[in-house]
């Protein structure tokens, strides 16, 4: 397992300092295979800072599927220190809950347990696949180019309304930064993760119970990104999470670090030196990061406001932004690929001293310049005056439902000839008509377009004449999916695609799970029916594309079908009898499965009456650690002795052109023991 320093820099086992930095480096203390709360298998530590651990984890009561643990552990003593940390958490846990947003991993539930020793309580949160956007970036450097105006503007275009959702809660990230965005590899969307409020307990009962004077705040949050308010006196509001949202874009737009694109002699912020953006972006961006809280938006949905005004030279039409680089996805709620060190974002916690009346900013030059010395941590302490804060620090949760997402296509360019924009009318009108979301359906045809033209990955389609073609061509692709969306979904499940999440995914798993059938299943019967309308996908990583949100709604549909008894039958066994029997016909691309109660150490034999081809077999086994006894096969029976107790599944699907006829037949018999043969009785000797 990999030790991690403070920054979390990945070095090799045993190692006693930091490859990166060094630092002296603590064990992991062989947390790797310990099991937690009786539920939580622990495979690996993926990250720490100075209020716990983070560890990827298998939840054993659910098919060992994959979660996040994160540790709290503030660094207090005495009880009423840790009794006060536990109140809190409680509560905070309790406000992260109410959060029901697809682009945040969900809050299963917390609990306590013990390791290494001590008590610790736990957050258990959803395990999101994908890159973080430092890795992305990381990855970018690599190739000498950092990320575009226009895939900028789809960032903050799809992240933004996850703000002005946990803003209306109450609730603010306080962390917001390249390293706490991931790249979702399912469907690309950004995922906001690592919250900042649990550590801000952490930090606050560890301020007030530390010894010596008196603390009034604590300041949390990652240099360079949280504004000098955060910093500077603890205070948070709306505002904050924009002005780190700014400074996280302008990082992923030059490829360098905050404290590079700021003149430390006026503190004026200087990326115009770095890149060319169109004056609306900039200027929303300056407004973003103005030092005033006052001065900046008064919401993440002003902002997006805002946005509707960039030019659409450097925003392509419909929002064509080139697709990610090709990487190996990692997953995790923080990267399982540590990123080479960033000084400039290292989080950093230090308690404030009591708030004196604001003073000119020349007073704080021999500060500033002590700071610097000790490594730029406190650059923005200049800048003191803070400006209304409209937002209490704590406000009461409000649990309100989520509205459905406003249509967000903008009107065709004015720049296109006549018959173009009558053309991209029709397109949005029918778009509208089938209710497909414009964000995924814009991804969706973006798939297809690079796949036939790889050679425009690194230059997306602008609204300037000598694109004409292909913008001709993009939209003739999006007439190709139009019509199949039209012809092969329902209307309702047009109107979920784009809005399916891996939260989704773990509830319709622990739906099936609760039907004694396993996730294995549940793929098999999504695979059958998603590849005979998509057979080009077979083999391919399709989850990880726009069209993987297809693969999605079907598993939806498999889940209802599985729950309303049509997909899934329990073979019963009459008293006394050792055989069961099940028959039926699937039509092409549909599946059924099955289950039997039966225990360890019985001898089955299975066979499946039907055709040499048009069908896969498969049988699983009750808790899935086994080898399946049959997976996807064409064989047709099968005879042993069973391994586990529980409920065995067998799945049928259908993958030939024409329907099939078949019949399942199961003989299941206690095994009978030897017996050892009795031995002849002894001759008698005969006497005379």
């Amino acid at each position: 397992m990999s030790v991690y320093c403070s920054q979390n820099h990945d070095n090799p086992p045993g190692s006693r300092f930091c490859r990166l930095c060094g630092e002296v480096l603590t064990p992991n203390n062989g947390s790797g295979g310990e099991v937690l709360g009786d539920r939580y298998q622990i495979l690996r530590e993926i990250g720490h800072g100075g209020f716990g651990r983070t560890y990827l984890s298998e939840d054993i009561h659910r098919f060992r599927e994959l979660c996040v643990l994160k540790e709290f552990a503030p660094q207090v003593q005495g009880s009423q220190a840790l009794q006060k940390a536990e109140s809190l958490f409680e509560r905070e846990a309790g406000v992260l809950y109410q959060l029901q947003h697809p682009q945040i991993p969900r809050f299963r539930e917390s609990f306590r347990a013990e390791l290494h020793g001590q008590k610790r309580l736990f957050l258990v949160q959803d395990y999101i696949e994908g890159l973080t956007y430092q890795a992305l970036l990381s990855d970018r450097r690599l190739q000498g180019r950092s990320f575009s105006e226009a895939e900028i503007t789809q960032l903050l275009i799809q992240v933004l309304p996850v703000l002005d959702y946990i803003h209306q809660r109450g609730v603010i990230h306080r962390d917001i930064a390249p390293d706490n965005l991931i790249q979702r590899a399912s469907d690309g969307l950004p995922v906001l993760i690592d919250f900042g409020g649990v550590k801000q307990i952490a930090a606050t009962v560890a301020s007030e119970f530390a010894p010596g004077p008196a603390y009034t705040a604590t300041r949390l949050g990652k240099v360079g990104y949280a504004p000098p308010e955060q910093m500077q006196q603890g205070i948070v509001s709306p505002s904050s999470d924009l002005y780190a949202l700014a400074v996280t874009v302008l990082v992923l737009l030059t490829g360098k670090e905050p404290q590079m694109l700021v003149d430390l002699r006026t503190l004026e912020w200087t990326w115009r030196r770095e890149v060319q953006l169109s004056y609306s972006l900039g200027a929303i961006l300056d407004r973003m990061l103005a030092a005033r809280p006052g001065d900046r938006f008064p919401s993440a949905m002003a902002v997006l406001q805002g946005l509707k005004g960039t030019d659409p030279d450097a925003v392509p039409p419909l929002s064509l932004a080139a697709p990610p680089p090709t990487v190996t996805p990692t997953s995790a709620t923080l990267p399982l690929t540590p990123v080479p060190p960033q000084p400039a974002s290292t989080e950093v916690l230090v308690t404030a001293p009591p708030p004196e009346r604001p003073r000119p900013w020349w007073g704080c030059l021999p500060w500033l310049g002590l700071m610097v010395v000790a490594g730029l941590l406190g650059w923005w302490g200049t800048l003191y005056w803070l400006g209304n804060i409209n937002t209490p620090e704590n406000p009461s949760p409000t649990v309100v439902s989520p509205t459905p997402t406003p249509d967000e296509e903008p009107d065709p360019a004015s720049q296109y000839s006549p018959e173009e924009q009558a053309r991209k009318e029709a397109l949005r009108e029918r778009r509208q008509a089938l209710g497909v979301d414009f964000n995924w359906y814009v991804r969706l045809v973006n798939q297809t377009f690079y796949e036939r033209y790889p050679d425009r990955r690194d230059r997306p389609l602008t609204a300037k004449p000598e694109d004409e073609g292909l913008r001709e061509e993009w939209d003739a692709i999006a007439t190709e999916w139009l019509d199949w969306l039209a012809n092969n979904l329902d209307a309702q499940t047009r109107r979920n695609l784009g809005r399916y999440t891996d939260a989704d995914l773990q509830r319709w798993k622990a739906a099936v799970n609760a039907r004694y059938l396993s996730s294995r299943a549940l793929y098999d019967l999504t695979d059958a029916a998603f590849f005979r309308l998509l057979p080009d996908q077979e083999g391919e990583p399709f989850l990880q594309q726009p069209v993987g949100q297809i693969w999605r709604a079907i598993a939806e549909e498999q889940v209802a079908a599985i729950e309303s008894g049509q997909a899934l039958e329990k073979i019963q066994f009459d008293a006394g009898a050792v055989n069961g029997y099940a028959r039926d016909t699937l039509q092409p691309g549909e599946g059924k499965a099955y289950i039997a109660n039966l225990s360890k150490g019985q001898l089955m034999r299975v066979t499946l009456e039907a055709p040499e081809s048009g069908l896969l077999f498969s049988i699983y086994t009750p808790t899935g650690t086994a080898t399946p006894l049959l997976a996807d096969s064409r064989d047709r029976t099968w005879s042993g002795s069973l391994p586990e107790s529980g409920y065995y599944e067998f799945v049928v699907v259908g993958t030939g052109p024409d329907p099939v006829d078949y019949q399942l037949n199961l003989i299941v018999e206690d095994a009978v023991p030897t017996l050892e043969p009795t031995p002849p009785p002894a001759p008698r000797e005969k006497t005379s």
